[in-house]
């Protein structure tokens, strides 16, 4: 593999990564900034279309999430000079609010299509396939096991990440 090829997968697999945080902490600007002008998001039925108009979507699609994991598994990429597509495995995790807390477990995959302008990598089309969900009741003596000593995770800027100054710029 070219040196060329090595750092467009590393900056490839940060624009992944930075796309989960922005949807878990909410950070729609952050999301906002992964996407040319251009682009198109496809999540089905749920939406399909242009990068702002996803991102004014998104505060509705969230709002009745307690709390969302997206952890990304396998992750392929194909690089062909400043074009590039993946394919990454998602398990998205959605947690209803209290009193009876469900969750909601999405197994599917990002269809992604790059392109580098001007230096920099950004979605230029994002596509979701869904592969398989579950829905179940919140395990809350799992829950209560947790205890309140440890920091617990939020979906916005409460989040306890929002204190570490480097991971708060990610966006900038």
């Amino acid at each position: 593999m070219n040196p060329q090829d090595l750092l467009a997968r590393i900056e490839l697999h940060d624009l992944v990564m930075r796309y989960c945080r922005g949807c878990d902490r909410r950070d729609f600007a952050l999301v906002r900034s992964l996407y040319h002008d251009d682009a198109t998001d496809d999540h089905g039925s749920m939406f399909r279309g242009p990068p702002d108009a996803f991102v004014a979507w998104l505060p509705q699609a969230m709002a009745p999430w307690e709390l969302t994991i997206h952890t990304i598994g396998n992750s392929l990429f194909a690089i062909d000079g400043e074009r590039a597509e993946g394919e990454h495995h998602v398990r998205a995790y959605h947690r209803t609010f209290p009193p009876e807390r469900r969750e909601l477990i999405v197994h599917g995959r990002y269809l992604d299509r790059y392109e580098r302008r001007d230096g920099i990598w950004k979605f230029a089309h994002r596509s979701l396939v869904f592969d398989h969900g579950e829905v179940r009741a919140v395990d809350e003596e799992g829950m209560a096991l947790l205890g309140t000593e440890a920091a617990h995770g939020t979906c916005g800027r409460d989040d306890p990440s929002w204190g570490y100054e480097l991971l708060s710029r990610c966006g900038d």
